[in-house]
């Protein structure tokens, strides 16, 4: 499997198969298992749809590595749009933001002033930004950047972060965010990352996540939990159980279109429940990320590829 997953890592990096994949009418059907569509008001559409079944949303405007002001620009007018129309529609929906998106490669100041514009918005609308975390090379930048943003009075409690429990430094990191009261969304990571950074086995990154799930969970702060591995779902749970942890205080965390089942399951139970709802045309690398965390994925996407 893991020969499986950097094979799909390198795929997502890969330029011409991306162009050729996100102009072709089967690429766009395939992805559409994992992505909600291509424009701004097919991601409404089916944020709406998930919080008729009793779930909250975040969307994720697709997009990383822009190369130029005006591109980092373009995609946080994409942003400022789906805020407005969260609020328009009283949607039950934040929005998740990745710095690179916003030009953090070429300008970090510029990704700075656009993530704290966005903020600013959404503490205006009563909203919030989640800045996503991406390659270990970016873990610090993206640190200091949310640590800044959420001290600023105007953006206080409207701006929180990813964390991936692959890294060996998580814990320091979540520890750091705990005392500054921003909130984390713990993850497991889904970059290929060097040995001397990043746990090399999954029975290693599982007992790390549960170890800084637990830290999350007994904390004051809301965080979410982002997993569809149940046995990751049921150490919460019982670790939730065992110190009278009210299952208000915190949510699970899963993307659009995996473990359906366990959504519902987990709304049934009383627990609250976010779906994350990508869209958009630069679809490609995202997709590759979800066929290589899963090998369920592939099988589905072959048997799609089969029917058509």
């Amino acid at each position: 499997m893991s020969v499986l997953r950097s094979a799909f890592i390198a795929l997502s990096h890969n330029r011409p198969i991306r162009r050729f994949s996100e102009r072709s009418s089967i690429g766009n059907k395939l992805s559409s298992r994992f992505v909600a569509g291509l424009e701004i008001e097919d991601a409404l559409r089916v944020a709406e749809q998930v919080n008729r079944q009793g779930m909250f949303v975040t969307l994720d405007s697709l997009g990383e590595s822009v190369t130029t002001e005006a591109e980092a620009l373009r995609s946080a007018d994409v942003y400022h749009r789906l805020l407005d129309e969260i609020a328009a529609r009283k949607l039950k929906s934040n929005i998740s933001v990745k710095l690179t998106q916003m030009g953090l490669i070429q300008d970090p100041a510029l990704a700075e002033r656009i993530a704290a514009s966005l903020a600013q918005h959404a503490k205006s609308t009563g909203n919030f930004v989640r800045i996503d975390m991406e390659d270990s090379s970016l873990t610090q930048v993206t640190m200091d950047i949310v640590r800044r943003l959420h001290a600023q009075p105007d953006i206080d409690g409207a701006i929180g972060i990813v964390i991936q429990s692959y890294l060996f430094r998580s814990q320091n990191d979540i520890e750091k965010l705990i005392a500054d009261g921003i909130t984390v969304r713990l993850c497991k990571g889904a970059y290929k990352e060097p040995a001397e950074v990043a746990f090399p086995s999954k029975a290693d990154v599982d007992a790390n996540y549960i170890k800084l799930a637990n830290l999350l969970l007994n904390s004051a702060i809301y965080h979410g939990l982002a997993t569809h591995d149940e046995k990751m779902i049921d150490a919460a749970k019982s670790f939730a159980a065992l110190h009278s942890i009210n299952p208000s205080r915190f949510e699970f965390q899963m993307l659009f279109g995996v473990r359906r089942d366990l959504q519902r399951k987990l709304v049934a139970e009383g627990y609250n429940v976010r779906v994350y709802i990508p869209f958009g045309r630069e679809w490609y690398p995202y997709f590759m990320r979800r066929l290589a965390e899963r090998p369920a994925n592939v099988l589905f996407i072959a048997k799609q590829l089969l029917r058509q």
